[in-house]
């Protein structure tokens, strides 16, 4: 599935409107990249499928900081 594995966010619904305002129903995807991460304390790499704003929040705080967060908020 479509779902970042920290965040939590996947697609939504919406309408595509045309020029004519006639509306069909469309699925706004989130922005995922399965990326590889380096676990210092654990010696190991693990491979997680992120959004990008989670990607961000990596690298502002740190792997372990925001794992840690996140098990704390019972995310994960």
């Amino acid at each position: 599935m479509r779902v970042c594995d920290l965040t939590g966010k996947k697609a939504i619904k919406g309408n595509n409107v045309s020029h004519s305002n006639a509306k069909t129903k469309r699925r706004f995807y989130p922005n995922l990249q399965e990326k590889k991460f380096f676990i210092p304390e654990e010696n190991r790499w693990i491979r997680l499928k992120v959004s990008t704003k989670a990607i961000k929040t990596i690298n502002k705080k740190g792997i372990n900081a925001v794992l840690n967060d996140f098990i704390r908020d019972g995310i994960i």
